[in-house]
């Protein structure tokens, strides 16, 4: 086992993997605060990461086969990756507080660095960052948090993958994958993998297998976005309350639009940039009428 420091770590980029935090960080929190989800999964989801880290060593891969893998699929928008970064943090800070692990790491897999047009090339890939890349990071000993965005352009559906692109590797890609996570899994029992994805039919039926806990994120209801709207005027030194007659108003507008989470905040933008460059200059200065208008956007 290595002892590299762990900020030495930081920001080095390995074959379609960078490191990009050594936790806890205070700076992180927000990742975890701001994103407004059901309690119940944020709950579910700590618990998960800490049960992994703790207690997966102990356990019979066979009785008890516990990958440590969580998906959170769902809508674009709805806060799945920021909520993956929150999650790391939180991890962090409840091993520290606890006396279990001063740092944890917490690095982000790029999807895009594994499709090729070689015949072969993306399992080739895809066998590096599962058999090398992830191992190496694990091996010092850290827990190890790892995104995996857009889990659905690694691990493909081979029931639906098209004859017409490549499938004899994609095939093989999904098959690598299945292979390292199995072997990561069995033996680097300080990794905890949290993957997304926009569509989960598109993930392959034995990826969705190995999935350890699954996290639905649907669109913000009502009272989210009521939350959601006050916490953004908040940032620009906006105080409005979530009852207020015309956040229950926009509320009620988002929702009937299908509205996903970051297009309600981008709301106040909208507020602060359609109302003259002195808004822009001092946005504190918006009013309630400011924020009603916003309304009127939405066809």
């Amino acid at each position: 086992m290595t002892t590299t420091p762990a900020d030495a770590l930081l920001g080095l980029e390995r074959p379609g993997v960078t490191v990009t935090g050594v936790l806890p960080d205070p700076a992180w929190n927000t990742r975890w605060s701001d994103i407004v989800v059901d309690p119940a999964i944020k709950r579910r989801l700590l618990s998960f990461g800490l049960f992994c880290l703790t207690q997966r060593g102990s356990l019979s891969t066979v009785s008890f086969p516990v990958h440590g893998l969580a998906l959170l699929s769902g809508p674009p928008g709805t806060g799945k990756t920021t909520l993956a970064h929150g999650l790391a943090q939180q991890i962090a800070v409840h091993l520290a507080d606890r006396g279990i692990a001063d740092q944890t790491l917490f690095a982000v897999v790029d999807p895009h660095a594994f499709p090729s047009e070689f015949l072969g090339e993306s399992q080739r890939a895809v066998g590096r960052l599962f058999n090398d890349t992830l191992p190496e990071l694990a091996s010092h000993g850290l827990p190890l948090v790892v995104l995996v965005d857009e889990a659905e352009t690694l691990a493909v559906s081979r029931q639906r993958a098209s004859f017409e692109t490549n499938p004899v590797d994609v095939h093989r890609a999904t098959g690598a994958v299945l292979t390292g996570a199995d072997r990561l899994a069995a033996e680097h029992r300080n990794v905890v993998l949290v993957a997304t994805t926009n569509d989960e039919q598109a993930l392959d039926a034995a990826f969705l297998s190995r999935v350890d806990l699954r996290e639905r994120f649907e669109l913000p209801p009502l009272e989210a976005v009521a939350r959601i709207l006050v916490d953004t005027l908040a940032q620009v030194g906006v105080v409005m309350a979530a009852d207020a007659p015309q956040i229950a108003e926009v509320a009620a507008t988002c929702v009937a639009a299908g509205t996903d989470a970051r297009q309600v905040r981008k709301l106040v933008l909208h507020a602060v940039v359609s109302n003259g460059i002195e808004l822009a200059l001092a946005p504190q200065s918006m009013r309630a009428e400011h924020v009603a208008a916003l309304s009127a956007i939405f066809p």
